[in-house]
C-alpha cells in the first residue's frame, strides 16, 4: 500500500452527518437492505450493480416520469447503451419544481453590470417568455437553437426555455471568432441563432453585430437571428419575448437530445457531442447532491464561459436547493483579486475555478483573505487540468484548514467529473478524493489489464447515462467509435493518464496523447510543469516530445519568464536540474527556449498536441483552430520555428 501524502482536511462529524450522501446511504439500507462499509464499498456496489444504482438515483431523487420505463438499462453495451427505455420526462421541469418564486435563484456580475440577482419567479418568467418567443419563430421539439451568448442570466433562461419545449440547445462564448462558431453550429443546422451585440472583457468593448452577420450568412439552416443587446443594455430585441404566460414542460423521451457540446476544437472540426434530457438529469442529480453536496442556502460559483461544459454543469446546480453565481469578464481585470472580491460580495460558499487561475494567483502572490471577509466560503473546486500539490497547499495556507478542496477530473464528453470530490472523505495533498458513484473508472495498461499504484490509461468499463447518445452527423457511429472505443473495444478510453492508489484515491497526470515517453519511462506533462514552475523565474511552460529516428525523440521545453528574468545559462542549468531531480534524468529537455506566452484554449488548456503537430510538419491551419484559442498569436512562434527549420 502506498504511503499517504500529507493529510490536509477531514470532514467533521457534523459535516458527514448533514451530507446528502450520508442520507442516501442510510436510505439504501432502509429500503434495500444494503449496508456499506464506507464510501469505497458504496462505490463498488454502484459500478457492479449498475441498474440497481441508477434506479436508486431516480427513486431517491423522486424523478418525475410522465411515463415510467420498463427497465433501467435496456442495452448495456458501449457504445449504444439504452437507458430507461420508454420513459418520458422533462429536465427543465425538475429544475423549477418546488421552487419558491421569491427565493434567489442566481446572482450575477460582469464588467458591464453591477452585482445583482434574479429570483426564481424572474427566472421562470424569463424562460416562459423566451419559450413563447421561440415557438412563435416555429421552434419545436428537436429543432436546434444556437446561442452566441455570454455567462449572464438571460443565457440560463434561454437554455431552460429550450429544454422546456424540447428544442436542442448549443452555445458558444462571444470570445469565439466567426470561423470557430461556424465550425460548431453549422454541423447541427440550427433553426434560430440567439446572439449578443457585444461584450466587455479586460476593460475593452468588443462589438459583435458584424461578426454575427458573418456567422449567420454561413449557416443556411437559420431562419432567424435574434439579438440580445448586452453591450448597449437594450435587452432582447423588440418583439421577440412572448407575452406573460406559464412555463410549460414538454414531456420527452429519456434519450431526447438536451444540448450539443463540443470538443475543444484544437484539431479539425469540433466533435458535436449530444447528451440526453434524462441522462444529464440523472447524472446532475447524482453529482450535485451526492458529490457537491449542494444544499439550501448555499451559493455555488464556477468561473466559466458558455463555451465550456462547466457552464452547463453550474446550471445543473439549480436542480438542488442551492443558488448559483455567474460572472462574465476577465478574472484578472483589473487584477487577480476580482473573483475573490466576488466571493466576498456574494457570500459565496463554493468557489470553482481552474488550476491555471490558482497558479496565476500563486505567482502573483495574491492573498485572497487579506482585507476580505470570506467567512462564508466552505469549499473550493478545481478542474480543467491537474492541480499541483503546491496548489493544494497554497489554498489551505491562504483560506484555512476548515475548507473542503475538491479537485475533479472529467470531460465535456460526459459533461461531468467522474473522479473527484466526495464530501465525507479526507483530502490528501495532490490527490483526487475518489472515483464518482456510478463511474467505473480504472487505470489500464496497453493490454487492458487494470493497474493499481501505476499510471495507466483512464478507462470507464461500464456505461453511464450521460455518455453521448451520438455525435451530430455521425450517422454510422464511426466517429464515436474512433474517439472512445478504438483502443479497447467496448470500453471507454478517455485520453487521460490516471493512477489509482491502493487507498482508492486518484492522481491525474495529464493527457495520454501528450505524454512524454523517454526510454520506456512515461511521464505526464503536468509532472514536468510542476518541476519547471517551481523555479521562481518561470511563469508558464510548454513541453512536447518530437519523434526523431533512432532516438527516444527530441524534447524541447518552452518557458515564459518574469519580466525581470533572462534565460541565462545559469537559469537553464537550474531548470534542467529541477527536472532531473523532481522527474527523471530521462526527461531533462534537449533544449530550452524562451517564449512570450503559452498557447491555450479558451478554457485554459495548454496546446501541447497542436504545437507538436506544427513542429512535425502539419500545416498550422490543420493543427489548430486559431479562433478556439485564448491567445492565437502565441502560435506564431512555433509556426515560424518550423518554417525556419525547413529553410535552414
Amino acid at each position: 500500500m502506498s504511503e499517504a501524502p500529507e493529510l490536509l482536511w477531514e470532514p467533521s462529524r457534523e459535516r458527514i452527518e448533514r451530507a446528502t450522501l450520508t442520507r442516501y446511504a442510510r436510505w439504501l439500507e432502509q429500503t434495500r437492505g444494503l449496508r456499506f462499509e464506507g464510501y469505497h464499498d458504496l462505490w463498488r456496489w454502484s459500478v457492479t450493480d449498475v441498474e440497481a444504482f441508477w434506479g436508486s438515483i431516480a427513486e431517491f431523487f423522486e424523478v418525475r416520469f410522465e411515463q415510467p420505463a420498463g427497465s433501467v438499462l435496456g442495452r448495456a453495451q458501449m457504445p449504444g447503451a439504452e437507458w430507461f427505455p420508454g420513459a418520458r420526462l422533462s429536465y427543465a421541469e425538475h429544475v423549477f419544481r418546488d421552487k419558491d418564486d421569491q427565493a434567489v435563484a442566481l446572482r450575477y456580475a460582469s464588467e458591464l453590470r453591477e452585482l445583482d440577482q434574479w429570483t426564481w419567479g424572474t427566472l421562470r418568467g424569463q424562460a416562459a417568455a423566451i419559450a413563447s418567443g421561440l415557438r412563435e419563430l416555429g421552434v419545436g421539439e428537436g429543432d436546434r437553437v444556437a446561442a452566441y451568448l455570454p455567462n449572464i442570466p438571460e443565457t440560463v433562461a434561454a437554455l431552460l426555455a429550450c429544454a422546456s419545449i424540447g428544442a436542442v440547445w448549443s452555445s458558444a462564448a462571444p470570445e469565439f471568432g466567426a470561423r470557430s462558431v461556424i465550425d460548431r453550429f453549422a454541423q447541427i443546422e440550427p433553426k434560430v441563432l440567439l446572439a449578443v451585440d457585444g461584450y466587455r472583457y479586460g476593460g475593452k468593448e468588443f462589438e459583435r453585430r458584424e461578426l454575427v452577420r458573418e456567422i449567420a450568412a454561413e449557416i443556411p439552416s437559420l431562419t432567424r437571428t435574434v439579438t440580445l443587446g448586452y453591450l448597449d443594455g437594450s435587452g432582447w430585441e423588440q418583439g421577440f419575448l412572448g407575452p406573460d404566460s406559464e412555463l410549460t414542460f414538454a414531456q420527452l423521451p429519456f434519450e431526447h437530445p438536451l444540448w450539443v457540446l463540443y470538443s475543444s476544437g484544437t484539431t479539425g472540426l469540433p466533435k458535436p457531442i449530444v447528451h440526453s434530457q434524462g441522462g444529464i438529469l440523472l447524472e446532475q442529480l447524482k453529482k450535485v447532491h451526492l458529490h457537491l453536496d449542494a444544499q439550501r442556502g448555499e451559493r455555488y460559483f464556477w468561473f466559466s464561459t458558455t463555451g465550456w461544459m462547466m457552464w452547463n454543469f453550474l446550471v445543473g446546480v439549480l436542480l438542488s436547493d442551492a443558488s448559483i453565481v455567474l460572472f462574465d469578464g476577465n478574472p484578472g481585470h483589473p487584477d487577480l483579486g476580482t473573483l475573490w472580491d466576488l466571493a466576498q460580495n456574494t457570500e459565496m460558499t463554493c468557489f470553482g475555478t481552474s488550476p491555471a487561475f490558482i497558479s496565476a494567483c500563486m505567482k502573483a502572490e495574491v492573498e485572497p483573505s487579506r482585507g476580505r471577509d470570506l467567512g462564508a466560503l466552505k469549499a473550493v473546486g478545481a478542474t480543467g487540468s491537474p492541480l499541483t500539490p503546491e496548489a493544494f497547499q497554497w489554498i489551505y495556507d491562504q483560506l484555512g484548514d476548515h475548507l473542503w478542496l475538491f479537485a475533479t477530473s472529467g470531460g465535456t464528453d460526459l459533461c461531468t467529473a467522474f473522479v473527484g470530490g466526495v464530501p465525507t472523505l479526507p483530502v490528501y495533498r495532490g490527490e483526487l478524493q475518489a472515483r464518482s458513484l456510478g463511474a467505473s473508472v480504472e487505470a489500464w495498461d496497453p493490454d487492458g489489464r487494470a493497474l493499481v499504484e501505476e499510471v495507466g490509461e483512464l478507462v470507464i468499463t461500464k456505461p453511464m447515462p450521460s455518455m453521448p447518445i451520438f455525435f451530430w452527423g455521425d450517422d454510422d457511429g464511426s466517429r464515436m467509435d474512433e474517439s472512445y472505443f478504438s483502443m479497447y473495444p467496448g470500453v471507454w478510453r478517455h485520453g487521460d493518464w490516471i493512477e489509482i492508489t491502493s487507498r482508492e484515491t486518484a492522481i491525474i497526470t495529464g493527457r495520454s496523447d501528450s505524454t512524454i515517453n523517454r526510454g520506456g519511462v512515461r511521464m505526464g506533462t503536468s509532472e514536468i510543469y510542476r518541476a519547471v514552475l517551481a523555479v521562481p523565474e518561470v511563469l508558464d511552460a510548454l513541453v512536447v516530445d518530437l519523434p526523431r529516428e533512432g532516438t527516444d525523440g527530441y524534447m524541447p521545453l518552452f518557458v515564459v519568464l518574469r519580466d525581470d528574468a533572462e534565460l541565462s545559462e545559469e537559469l537553464i542549468d537550474q531548470i534542467r536540474r529541477r527536472i532531473r531531480e523532481d522527474c527523471s534524468p530521462r526527461h531533462v529537455p534537449d533544449e530550452i527556449e524562451q517564449i512570450k506566452e503559452v498557447p491555450r484554449t479558451l478554457s485554459g488548456k495548454v496546446l501541447e498536441v497542436p504545437v507538436k503537430r506544427i513542429l512535425t510538419g502539419t500545416p498550422p491551419e490543420q493543427a489548430a483552430s486559431r479562433e478556439s484559442l485564448a491567445n492565437p498569436e502565441a502560435l506564431d512562434y512555433f509556426v515560424s520555428k518550423h518554417e525556419g527549420a525547413k529553410t535552414s
